[in-house]
């Protein structure tokens, strides 16, 4: 059975920093490539980063870059995004999600979830 599960989220302060974890299992996972991507209340679901696993070439949104990084652990079978230098518009749930081979394909599998709050 495939699963992603995401921590790592909470309430934080504008400027400061979180940590999301994406545990994966299920799946072989050099095979696929793992992606970020936040909703926030009212808006659409937008991609924010993601790492093909199979090389650990990374992407990144434009809101992203040079503020969050992420990277993966494949003996914990892990993807992490480090998100610093916060801002109030980064509130959103995060989700994780992971599609075979590339970026670009499809994401089919994905977790629950996690809330990220930044307040002013």
């Amino acid at each position: 059975e495939v699963q992603l599960v995401e921590s790592g989220g909470g309430l934080v302060q504008a400027g400061g920093s979180l940590r999301l974890s994406c545990a994966a299992s299920g799946f072989k996972f050099d095979d696929y490539a793992i992606g970020w991507f936040r909703q926030a209340p009212g808006k659409e679901r937008e991609g924010v980063s993601c790492i093909r696993e199979s090389d650990g070439r990374t992407y990144y949104a434009d809101s992203a870059k040079g503020r969050f990084t992420i990277s993966s652990d494949n003996a914990k079978n892990t993807v992490y995004l480090q998100m610093n230098s916060l801002k109030p518009e980064d509130t959103a749930v995060y989700y994780c999600a992971s599609a075979y081979s590339d970026c670009a394909e499809n994401f089919h599998f994905w977790g629950q979830g996690t809330q990220v709050t930044v307040s002013s």
